[in-house]
């Protein structure tokens, strides 16, 4: 993997909040819904990033299963994203919960527990449940 993966995102015409996202040669929109201000012309930041989550859990358990030989036939992930506040935080804690389904009748219960484990260990959760930071830097034009 690269050190450093660049994703370009510039406003778009249309819509009060819709931005144009290009990642890595792809072209995508984003936006919020109308009643948020949007135009509701794509995804939101929060769907993209559950989207990413993901997308990445399942990408990991094919590649594992692929890698194993493993019979495994289909994979869906489903991420709930929510904000919880708790008494006495300072800030709302996020949580996102992954429902994954894994089809393969052939797998065996050991086999099912070691691709729940991977999935756990994708790369965008590790980025999510790791240290981050986030640097602002200004460009003037």
């Amino acid at each position: 993997m690269a050190d450093t993966i660049t994703a370009h995102i510039s406003d778009l015409q249309g819509s009060a909040l819709a931005v144009a996202i290009d990642a890595s040669g792809h072209h995508l929109i984003g936006d919020e819904p109308i009643e948020q201000g949007g135009a509701n012309k794509g995804p939101t930041p929060f769907d993209l990033l559950n989207s990413a989550l993901g997308a990445c859990s399942a990408m990991t358990i094919r590649w594992y299963a692929e890698r194993k030989g493993w019979p495994l036939n289909h994979v869906n992930v489903e991420i709930d994203y929510r904000k919880t506040m708790r008494a006495g935080e300072p800030a709302p804690t996020s949580h996102f919960t992954k429902h994954i389904d894994i089809v393969g009748p052939l797998l065996t219960p050991e086999q099912r527990a070691k691709l729940l484990d991977v999935a756990e260990r994708c790369p965008v959760h590790q980025v999510l449940t790791g240290k981050i930071e986030i640097e602002t830097v200004a460009v003037n034009r």
